[in-house]
């Protein structure tokens, strides 16, 4: 980025740029680690069945790789009271918070550990309740992201008007889905946000826990309509959450095959996987992603992916994604734009015109 590297800051960051907390374990400490030196914030999973010990291990295991500022994400909709104290006691700079309602009492208990929290919405409605709660950013999550999906809206639409309403609040407002380039960070700049939020791009790199298999597949997404937004995977763990995943082969076989009462329950094994230390049968419609100690028909398990994923086409470098998004964004702005701006034909004033 030249010599300014605070283009883009926000929350007292270097960047711009957010890493999403990708569960159970994608976004682990190696990862977050590298996305904190290059200037990002990483956000580590916690884990969703609210175990301390194991986010300890992940906490001190990040800050043996970085002496940056990072942060933890939980979903609310599953149990965290305990991980959250645990944020809190470990000190850690930031909390992402999604899929439920973190009001103001919670807000002002992270705030006195010294803990800053983004509150993940996909609704101006949500969006709103969190800007009263008192967070320190929002992320307006478009239906065109990876993973489980609150909102029903495109990110065109659903950011300027969350950015319109939280406009007196004078908090950050971060994009986050399908974004995976310069592109798309000066496109949401220019739709108000002060920042981004990757999940799918940061999952395609080199120190992402997710499988080669599953990582491949994201740089093989050939087409925009590659993903598909569904409810076919993990529903009797996570009911009611849609998400988007790549359209594979066992995908477009099984999504007009499953029943409406079907579910991951009772179906046959396709494989294994050691998630925080624990061996656990991954059945056929498992919400569980494949990790890198997977085994068995990685292809056929929920991969979760955004509809960017069309523009990933190499495995890189997490410090890779982050200098290579804001260079082409800066590319943009300062050249692209810049030049639009000179061709631009000036206006005649009053005084020259006969």
């Amino acid at each position: 980025m030249g010599s300014n590297s605070n283009w883009g800051g926000i929350l007292g960051l270097e960047t711009g740029i957010v890493q999403a907390p990708m569960g159970p374990d994608i976004a682990g400490p190696a990862l977050v680690a590298a996305v904190a030196n290059a200037g990002g914030l990483g956000f580590l999973r916690a884990p969703s069945q609210d175990s301390p010990d194991q986010l300890h291990n992940m906490v001190a295991e990040t800050r043996k790789l970085t002496s940056k500022p990072f942060g933890v994400g939980i979903i609310l909709s599953f149990p965290h009271e305990k991980s959250l104290k645990d944020i809190y006691a470990e000190k850690v700079g930031f909390l992402q918070v999604s899929w439920g309602e973190f009001p103001k009492e919670r807000v002002a208990e992270a705030h006195e550990a010294g803990v800053k929290v983004l509150h993940q919405v996909g609704s101006v409605e949500e969006a709103v309740k969190a800007a009263d709660a008192g967070v320190d950013a929002i992320i307006a999550q478009g239906v065109e992201a990876g993973g489980h999906v609150q909102s029903q809206v495109g990110l065109l639409s659903l950011l300027p008007s969350i950015v319109d309403a939280v406009k007196s609040y004078h908090i950050p407002v971060i994009a986050a889905g399908g974004i995976v380039d310069g592109r798309g960070y000066v496109a949401a700049l220019a739709l108000g946000a002060q920042g981004i939020c990757m999940g799918t791009r940061f999952l395609a790199t080199t120190e992402s826990y997710a499988h080669p298999v599953y990582k491949q597949k994201i740089v093989e997404v050939d087409k925009e309509n590659s993903t598909e937004y569904t409810d076919v995977f993990g529903r009797a763990r996570w009911p009611g959450a849609p998400h988007r995943v790549v359209k594979t082969p066992f995908f477009e076989t099984w999504k007009n095959e499953i029943g409406a009462d079907e579910s991951e329950e009772g179906q046959p094994a396709i494989g294994t996987t050691t998630i925080f230390g624990k061996k656990e049968v991954v059945p056929r419609f498992s919400g569980k992603v494949p990790n890198a100690t997977t085994e068995g028909e990685v292809e056929n398990m929920a991969l979760y992916a955004g509809m960017g994923a069309v523009h990933i086409k190499e495995i890189v470098s997490a410090a890779s994604v982050v200098k290579g998004v804001l260079e082409e964004a800066q590319a943009i702005i300062e050249l692209r734009l810049c030049e639009l701006l000179k061709t631009r034909p000036q206006k005649k004033s009053a005084s020259t015109m006969v």
